[in-house]
């Protein structure tokens, strides 16, 4: 499933990263990589540093 390849390549990356940065770095359509992030951000795995830029959770 796409949510755990989005947050591999977020934790791969060290650094906030952008929705477009993550669908380009995982190879997954923005759209998923939205629902992934949505689903994250519900589950708290992931923070957001600043407008549009997200994180995993430390």
């Amino acid at each position: 499933m796409s949510v755990e390849k989005v947050l591999a390549v977020m934790t791969a990356a060290g650094k906030p990263l952008k929705a477009g940065e993550i669908a380009e770095l995982s190879g997954v359509d923005k759209k998923e990589v939205d629902k992934a992030i949505k689903k994250l951000k519900a589950e708290e795995k992931i923070t957001s540093p600043k407008v549009c830029f997200y994180e995993v959770k430390r």
